[in-house]
């Protein structure tokens, strides 16, 4: 066993003959704060338990684009309208008022509506995957305004 020189000839008292020391001199009473650890593990023998918020959750962090991919697979599989119907329906009125004319005090059914948010949603979808596919051939993964225009430009229609 290596010998420990020190400034006096006592021995060096080990960490339980410190805390009887402690415990004889304030009269059991710690004078740490609650939630202070001395030890290198946390807790030690004799310390009272730390006190931790059950509330705490920690936000789960993904790699850049795997939400995105995410969001897509699960929008590929479902079937339901993404654009809002009420507000979609306002549009749609509002511009037939703009062609028409407000005089006239067109009725909408909401089966026409829906027909025509199918429809609209239908060819978005389309024109946005013709979108991505020029900008693949681009050599790009980012969508811009220019391929949404060489997209309608190919197609003929629009």
């Amino acid at each position: 066993m290596a010998r420990i020189s020190t400034s006096s000839n006592r021995p060096v008292p080990t960490s339980s003959a410190l805390r009887r020391q402690r415990e004889r001199d304030d009269g059991g009473r710690s004078t740490r704060a609650p939630g202070h650890n001395t030890g290198l593990y946390g807790n030690q023998p004799g310390d009272p338990p730390t006190i931790r918020s059950t509330n705490t959750t920690v936000k789960r962090r993904y790699r850049p684009g795997t939400k995105a991919l995410r969001e897509i697979r699960r929008y590929q599989r479902s079937s339901e309208l993404l654009i809002r119907k009420l507000p979609f329906a306002r549009l749609v009125k509002e511009v037939a008022e703009n062609y028409i004319g407000a005089d006239y005090g067109i009725r909408w059914q909401s089966n026409a509506v829906l027909a025509l948010q199918e429809a609209c949603e239908a060819f978005l979808v389309h024109l946005l995957e013709d979108t991505n596919l020029c900008a693949i051939h681009a050599k790009r993964v980012t969508i811009m305004q220019k391929d949404i225009q060489l997209a309608r430009r190919i197609r003929g229609n629009i």
